[in-house]
């Protein structure tokens, strides 16, 4: 049944299930961890009997292990989804379950985990406890729930553990769309297909209909229907699956976007940095963070990436350049590093947290490609946990969510949530897509209930892959170290096992041809290339079929490598020069546009010591060798007309084209300075 409390209108729903139905029937193990083997066997003889006699849609079936062995059983039991800790008589046993408690976290960070003690031990009914300075507060911050070991309700431990994975279970927002949808209420309202009735019956593009599926029609609503929130202003089912996905990921306040992590590292700068201010950032990082710095007037000091020499792969940064920076700029408000890296390399984030906390620096970090770290031992700590300010992540990347769906997670103790909220409402869409919010609802809901399994088997599936590429003799799966370059062996780098590059030197072919012929010759698409290197992702969607089509491939291709051995090197980006200006300034200046190359005018000479209005960017390595406000060196310049010259897959971005004559966006010199004496622009003015 639906409820509109702001409409007074009821809406009464035939028994059509929820989102919970599955094809498959839900079994959900608890284990009771006991030193006391009578109390154990009798209490999981109790409680199974109490699940037998209520309705137990999840499952939940009951077991009893010793304390010995609830770790072993938390890393091989993927059904298991609770665990009840029997703290005995005495303080000890509270201590030693308290212990035991932070252990399975660590292992399980989405586990309901309930303590049963005696409620004088606890805290409960003795002010000072047996327990010193563990109080009751502590302890519920510690476990889900607590029980009285002397009271033996099993009808109402039941109930509660069934109530706390039914919460888990949720997914309040994409239920609720489900219901609207199936209530066929008529949309006088917008979009104007009307839930695909525009087109349904149409001759012209009744197919597009019938490709797409009524669904995505039908699901693609207006901020109208009340009943579904707002998600500029939540306040209902749209606020209680993000309070959700706060607790899953380990965050104090979660937001929904669906116009990507582009938006949300927009939002976070601004919340930071809206109206200027100094800004360090990774030279590495995505291009919003980028827009973000010239849309916020911010200054940028740019860190330099480390570029591995045999692979042609940017890694993070140097954590003693971090520390040197933020040391010398003490003035800056925010560092902005990206962790992990497209490449799957991971930052010691601990460290340069602590080290930008202590000068009053806060943290935001770029997880676009690792929303999936928190949900298995082998793949943390996550920004989250290592005290970032602000942590934005693409759950599309990895997850279950539709692309363009993404989290901002904030943990900023000086957090101001309302000028949050009005920043968010500044790039966010008063329209968005519904679809896209249930699917965030439905991604955390994924991760919560069989994350760690699905984890455990893309890591087992990684292994296989590794391991067969190895064996054709010919590719060669990277490891950490392999792709860790000189510089940055110190810095305890991690890797991300999930993000599998393959070495393909030997092949004779290079990466953008593999890429062509693993498509063209088997139906494969990888996710990127480098001049020797493919990467391909193992995700939740990625099948044993999947991988067994891949493995043949490759093993395939290695029988018939090519002549050529030498398939070229690695391009350094040349070195950052200074700025001349703030890149706000340059970027809304008055410009003209001079040639790139030398045809028929001396480009290079033309262009030395101007200032760039535009972010040039080369795809691969999708690092900036220009951004606005920074001086054009000849260094510079040769190295963009290498890439235009001669048979080259890279793209640049940020030229300008005019009758195929690529064109550099510069900021236009007043006449009669210093800097406009004795030169010629050869240029035209920008439109």
């Amino acid at each position: 049944m639906l409820v509109d409390k702001n409409m007074g209108l009821e809406l009464k729903m035939p028994e059509l299930g929820n989102l919970n139905d599955s094809a498959q029937k839900l079994e959900c193990h608890v284990a009771l961890v006991s030193a006391d083997s009578k109390l154990a066997a009798d209490w999981i003889s109790a409680l199974n009997s109490t699940a037998a006699r209520h309705e137990n849609p999840f499952g939940l079936h009951f077991e009893a292990v010793a304390p010995a062995d609830v770790e072993r059983l938390a890393q091989d039991e993927d059904r298991l989804q609770a665990i009840i800790v029997d703290a005995g008589n005495d303080a000890s046993g509270l201590e030693a379950a308290d212990q035991l408690a932070d252990r399975i976290h660590s292992l399980r960070s989405q586990l309901n985990i309930f303590l049963v003690a005696h409620s004088d031990i606890a805290g409960a009914t003795s002010p000072a406890g047996e327990v010193g300075a563990k109080s009751l507060a502590n302890l519920r911050r510690r476990f889900d729930e607590l029980f009285d070991r002397r009271e033996g309700n099993f009808n109402h431990m039941f109930r509660l553990v069934q109530a706390f994975i039914a919460r888990r279970a949720s997914t309040p927002f994409a239920d609720t769309l489900k219901e609207y949808v199936f209530s066929a209420r008529d949309a006088w309202h917008t979009p104007g297909h009307s839930g695909g009735d525009s087109l349904r019956n149409s001759p012209w593009v009744g197919d597009f209909y019938r490709f797409m599926g009524e669904h995505v029609f039908n699901t693609d609503l207006s901020v109208s229907v009340q009943i579904l929130d707002s998600l500029l202003e939540p306040h209902s089912v749209i606020q209680e699956a993000q309070d959700l996905a706060a607790q899953a990921f380990g965050s104090r306040h979660t937001f929904f976007l669906t116009n990507g992590t582009s938006t949300a590292n927009k939002v976070v700068i601004q919340q930071i940095l809206g109206g200027g201010g100094k800004i360090i950032v990774d030279q590495a990082c995505h291009k919003s963070v980028h827009h973000a710095i010239v849309m916020n007037r911010c200054e940028p000091v740019y860190l330099k990436s480390v570029l591995h020499p045999e692979f042609g792969i940017y890694g993070p940064v140097k954590r003693s350049d971090i520390e040197a920076a933020l040391d010398e700029h003490s003035d800056a408000r925010l560092l902005v590093i990206t962790s992990c890296t497209y490449d799957g390399l991971r930052y010691d984030l601990k460290p340069i947290i602590d080290y930008a906390h202590e000068r009053g620096v806060k943290v935001l970090v770029d997880e676009a490609w690792f929303a999936h770290g928190f949900f298995h031992p082998e793949l943390r700590p996550t920004a989250l946990e290592c005290g970032a300010d602000y942590v934005t992540q693409s759950t599309h990347k990895m997850l279950s969510a539709f692309s363009q769906a993404s989290m901002i997670h904030v943990q900023d103790p000086d957090f101001d949530e309302f000028r949050f909220r009005e920043n968010l409402n500044m790039h966010a869409s008063t329209s968005p897509q519904y679809a896209m919010i249930a699917s965030l609802d439905v991604a955390r809901k994924q991760m919560a209930m069989e994350g760690y399994g699905r984890l455990k088997q893309c890591l087992q599936m990684v292994e296989t892959l590794r391991r067969a590429v190895n064996e054709t003799g010919v590719f060669r799966a990277l490891t950490r170290d392999d792709l860790i370059a000189e510089p940055l062996a110190g810095d305890n780098i991690g890797l991300d096992p999930t993000k599998v590059t393959i070495d393909i030197s030997r092949s004779g072919y290079s990466g953008n041809e593999m890429q062509i012929k693993l498509f063209d010759q088997y139906g494969i698409q990888v996710e990127k290339t480098t001049y020797n290197t493919i990467t391909v992702l193992v995700t939740l969607g990625s099948t044993e079929s999947k991988l067994l089509r891949l493995i043949h491939a490759l093993k395939q291709l290695a029988g018939n490598t090519h002549k050529r051995i030498h398939v070229g090197t690695p391009r350094r980006l040349p070195e950052f020069t200074r700025f001349t200006c703030l890149p706000a300034d340059a970027y809304f200046a008055e410009t003209e546009e001079l040639p790139l190359m030398d045809n028929g005018v001396d480009a290079t000479q033309n262009l030395i010591g101007r200032t760039s209005a535009d972010e040039i960017v080369p795809y691969p390595p999708g690092i900036p060798v220009l951004v606005p406000g920074q001086e054009i060196s000849a260094q510079i310049v040769q190295y963009l007309q290498q890439l235009l010259q001669g048979q080259n897959t890279t793209e640049i971005h940020g030229l300008i084209f005019r009758s195929d004559e690529p064109m550099l966006r510069v900021v236009k010199e007043v006449p009669g300075t210093v800097e406009a004496k004795g030169k010629k622009s050869g240029g035209k003015k920008a439109k």
